[in-house]
């Protein structure tokens, strides 16, 4: 009780998370008296890091920082718009393919929200959008990041459920292109409502440059999911040859990538990776705690007394880590719960781990657009200048389409297991 109640109380003091989940593990230890825990504790954390697939999260994050400064991310969404420019809405339609195009290769959702809130949310607005409603289906785009590989939260729930990455990677990319549907379906509904005023077409670059130049960009994600699918590369292998690729296109053919960039390009990195290595640390440490407090198998007994049906099982896991994902951290309630949850889908209720992550993956993802931790929404607000009242409301029909996503996941799995 006394280890929740830190946890809660720390929290609500807005906390840092890896530092709530570090305070909770220290409250567990003092209120218990088992000082020789303090012993373990360095080489649990350390051991938590000390993972070679976990390489591949700074490779894919220095990947996303390579491509903005080398103007591959805005020659993506450039080719969006010279391809839909002849669509109704399209400014719309176009912040949701750039988005998919992105998530091939970023793999990152707070990422893509900063970087699509600074450059189509100003033009939507322009385009005579309401600016809460472009700026919630920035949001809700950003959601196809973790689910199109590559995705970081796929490589963690890999590393921490012993599932093969490029499984998840292979698996994600069904149930990534039933999202991108269902999120043009209520995009198709919801444009016309909130373009408040029709203006005048914006100019975009000739449709046949636009699509030579994003042809290029292609090389990367074709690397990643082609180098994996035939097992020529393993996911690490092929961020750092996606790399290679976004340098010599950034550098050699668009000419924008030059060399001066490379400190502040390496230092976002680093600030990233530690945040994401720290959060992914702390979270292991209180997940032994747990585990120490026969957590895991007190919540296999829970869940075997109230069903024996696997997809009533999914759906009691659902409706869990969406009240999860409200309050914590969608990477540390990933690392804290998957040694818990995984093992009773696998030994109780014969449940493929690919299907099961991918379904936890997306739904601990929804966090991001739900309040009170929310942080994609947060995001999206702070750059757009959008209350984040008025931009709640707004995501909501968005949340509805992903949780329709999420349950069609559910209850049909070879979505996840078709393309294996």
């Amino acid at each position: 009780m006394i280890t929740a109640a830190a946890f809660v109380v720390l929290l609500a003091l807005g906390m840092p998370v890896a530092f709530v989940l570090i305070g909770a593990t220290f409250a567990f230890i003092l209120s218990t008296g088992t000082y020789g825990m303090l012993d373990s504790l360095p080489q649990v954390l350390f051991s938590s890091i000390e993972i070679f697939d976990l390489l591949a999260i700074p490779l894919f994050v220095l990947l996303g920082e390579v491509m903005n400064e080398g103007g591959i991310t805005r020659r993506i969404i450039n080719a969006a718009r010279a391809w839909l420019q002849w669509v109704p809405h399209s400014l719309a339609y176009v912040s949701l393919l750039a988005n998919l195009m992105l998530s091939s290769i970023m793999g990152s959702a707070t990422a893509q929200i900063a970087i699509m809130s600074r450059v189509i949310v100003p033009a939507m607005e322009k385009d005579g959008y309401d600016r809460s409603f472009a700026t919630a289906l920035t949001a809700a785009a950003g959601l196809l990041g973790p689910i199109i590989p590559p995705s970081m939260v796929f490589i963690i729930y890999g590393v921490v459920g012993q599932v093969s990455i490029g499984s998840m990677f292979i698996g994600g990319i069904l149930p990534g292109l039933l999202l991108f549907g269902l999120l043009c379906g209520i995009t198709a509904l919801g444009a016309r409502r909130w373009r408040t005023r029709v203006s005048a077409s914006q100019p975009v670059d000739g449709l046949w440059r636009a699509t030579g130049e994003a042809l290029l960009t292609l090389s990367i994600p074709m690397a990643i999911v082609g180098g994996i699918s035939f097992g020529i590369v393993t996911p690490t292998e092929s961020a750092a040859v996606a790399i290679v690729l976004a340098v010599v296109i950034g550098g050699g053919f668009y000419r924008e990538l030059r060399l001066s960039h490379a400190p502040a390009i390496l230092g976002r990195t680093a600030r990233t990776t530690a945040t994401v290595l720290l959060l992914i640390a702390a979270a292991k440490v209180f997940g032994w705690v747990l585990t120490f407090n026969q957590v895991p198998q007190i919540a296999a007994e829970f869940l075997q007394s109230l069903t024996a049906d696997p997809t009533v099982f999914l759906l009691l896991v659902f409706v869990f880590l969406m009240l999860v994902g409200m309050v914590l951290d969608g990477i540390a309630a990933l690392i804290i719960l998957v040694p818990i949850l995984l093992p009773i889908a696998q030994k109780t209720y014969g449940i493929d781990p690919v299907h099961f992550g991918i379904m936890t993956c997306l739904t601990l993802t929804l966090g991001l657009l739900t309040p009170p931790v929310g942080a994609g929404l947060y995001i999206a607000s702070a750059l757009t200048n959008t209350g984040i009242v008025l931009l709640s409301r707004r995501v909501l029909p968005f949340i509805a389409v992903t949780c329709a996503a999420i349950l069609l996941i559910v209850f049909f799995p070879w979505l996840t297991t078709a393309l294996r």
